[in-house]
């Protein structure tokens, strides 16, 4: 988490730290740059934020008559890479009204925010990855779908917990990735000589027999972009 990364930079400039993290680095001053950390910081960012466009996109594929999509996600300091800056850029873009949903942390009250979505007349739902949400992943999707709205998060375990769909960087993957770094430090280099990587491929899930319970028919275009369907 970016409180980690940065306390960890706050401890050592001599250690090597190796992130993984679903924020700008760079926006967060974790490290000077992608392409040249700088420090003793580097790792890999999935890129959550910069996916928000195609989120809406996919979305707005599935229900063409959307007419405004909610944004659950924590409130707090606006900085750069902050999810609903991004979301409401993205829906100025595709001329999709945002609803802000904000939930406080370390206990987000989820069911006030999906009372106030109600009360916006919401018509889908997008949930913001971060840590104060992430334990809650199961009670998203299933507040989502107790109150009938199409919903669409920002990581895998989302629509595998009944949500209608999931699209983002594989964790797995990123985890597995960032053994590469450790080797390479062990060998010798150092993390400023190790630009920080990006994904080159997301993961689009889709959860059919969420759609069925919602009455959604999901187009075949859709369809054959997912990387996994779950029937």
């Amino acid at each position: 988490t970016s409180p980690a990364i940065r306390a960890a930079k706050q401890a050592t400039k001599t250690i090597p730290i190796v992130m993984v993290t679903f924020q700008d680095p760079v926006a967060t001053g974790a490290v000077d740059s992608l392409a040249r950390p700088g420090g003793n910081i580097t790792g890999l960012t999935t890129l959550t934020r910069e996916l928000s466009g195609k989120s809406l996109e996919l979305l707005k594929e599935v229900i063409p008559t959307i007419s405004r999509v909610g944004v659950l996600a924590v409130a707090g300091p606006t900085v750069p890479g902050n999810a609903l800056n991004e979301y409401e850029a993205a829906g100025r873009a595709l001329k999709i009204p945002i609803q802000p949903l904000l939930v406080r942390s370390p206990n987000p009250d989820i069911e006030g925010a999906f009372r106030e979505a109600a009360k916006g007349r919401v018509t889908a739902l997008v949930a913001a990855r971060n840590n104060v949400l992430a334990p809650h992943t199961k009670k998203i999707a299933e507040l989502a779908m107790q109150n009938r709205l199409p919903s669409m998060l920002e990581r895998s375990d989302y629509a595998e917990a009944g949500g209608l769909m999931s699209y983002g960087a594989n964790d797995a993957e990123q985890f597995r990735r960032a053994a590469y770094y450790v080797d390479k430090i062990l060998k010798g280099t150092k993390p400023a000589e190790l630009p920080v990587e990006q994904p080159t491929k997301f993961e689009f899930i889709i959860n059919l027999k969420t759609a069925k319970a919602l009455n959604l028919t999901i187009p075949q275009s859709v369809l054959f972009r997912a990387d996994k369907v779950i029937k």
